[in-house]
């Protein structure tokens, strides 16, 4: 994961220059709006800095979610101004108050917007809350549109390679399970590397980290100018997500019966010896195509493919029959079941 840490970082530089310009940008247009909004310059930057989002079309919505909170902050000030004096219960009653119309649907981060702003016309607006609320909701609203415009306009941020990477660097840590399993069915039991052992948490937190990366590769997509410039099919990205998904599911249990078979004594299910070469080739060579994605053309992974499945119907053929231990279930027939639908998951499109 060392390079999407290093992708990010460089996201956040870009983010933090582009932030940094949409303030200094939105302070000076500032001073030229009309009325008393011109005597309330510094909320621009801040409408600025509110909508710096990491994709065009979730700074359009983070916008339009402050200004919605805002304007609801400011009506309810309006309600408490008009109708009673400020006092520590009334301004308690009305922040609790905008903390539940913070709850309101699709008002997202403007949840919080509406009690900031109300106690601020309270507080900072004082005698003058009409001038106060005009300038303070007239300047985040320019902040706003500029923060938008220089996100839209200056490289709007694109997400589509760390998706990529991410999909790809699933599938070798999926692989390299596989094959560590692999290896370990050949040692002599109980195996001196057993780090694969404990990677079933590590694969099912990889799986969730994928997939928050490809949502936010197709959100990066909406509103941006660039998409055409840098054309990807999001909706396969999907579709190799779920089979990743699946895959990494099925892993997941092969992991846990073969952890328990090599160390655990009280279980009621054993791999008889005669069957470890056979499952030990099956998942070597299902690991290795797995591994094979990136690496290798489409005719190369179709022949991995095929050594794959034909290397878990001759474990399958080997151990059909076979009469368990007593008292033992063989665990075999599990890892074989996994194997088969991992390999369903990754059958090539036809």
């Amino acid at each position: 994961m060392a390079g999407l840490s290093a992708a990010f970082a460089a996201q956040r530089l870009q983010l933090a220059a582009k932030a940094a310009l949409a303030a200094g940008l939105a302070f000076m247009i500032a001073p030229l709006m009309p009325g008393a909004a011109a005597n309330y310059p510094y909320y621009a930057p801040l409408g600025a800095l509110v909508v710096m989002y990491h994709n065009v079309a979730g700074s359009v919505r983070q916008g339009l979610q402050a200004l919605t909170g805002l304007a609801l902050g400011i009506g309810l000030a309006f309600v408490l101004v008009n109708f009673t004096d400020p006092s520590p219960l009334t301004v308690a009653v009305f922040m609790g108050v905008g903390v539940l119309l913070g709850g309101l649907p699709r008002i997202g981060s403007g949840s919080d917007w509406i009690p900031t702003a109300a106690l601020l016309v309270l507080l900072v607006g004082g005698s003058n809350p009409d001038d106060f609320s005009f300038g303070y909701l007239v300047q985040m609203g320019v902040g706003v549109a500029v923060g938008i415009a220089v996100n839209f306009l200056v490289f709007p941020p694109l997400h589509l390679n760390a998706a990529a990477e991410s999909l790809d660097e699933l599938r070798r840590a999926l692989g390299t399970q596989l094959t560590d399993m692999g290896a370990a069915l050949k040692e002599k039991w109980p195996p001196e590397h057993e780090e694969w052992s404990r990677r079933s948490d590590e694969l099912a937190s990889a799986a969730r980290s994928v997939r928050h990366l490809v949502k936010e590769a197709d959100a990066s997509r909406r509103a941006n100018p660039r998409r055409k410039l840098h054309p990807r099919d999001v909706d396969l990205d999907y579709r190799n997500l779920r089979e990743l998904e699946r895959v990494t599911f099925h892993i997941q249990d092969m992991t846990d019966v073969l952890s328990d078979v090599i160390w655990e004594s009280d279980v009621p299910y054993q791999v008889p010896v005669q069957d470890s070469g056979p499952l030990a080739y099956a998942m070597t060579a299902t690991g290795e195509l797995l591994h094979s994605y990136r690496d290798t053309d489409e005719p190369a992974q179709r022949e991995r493919f095929e050594t794959a499945r034909a290397a878990v119907e001759a474990c399958m053929a080997a151990t059909a029959g076979r009469e368990a231990e007593q008292g033992t279930v063989p665990a075999s027939e599990s890892i074989l079941l996994s194997l088969h639908r991992i390999l369903r998951a990754l059958r090539p499109a036809a």
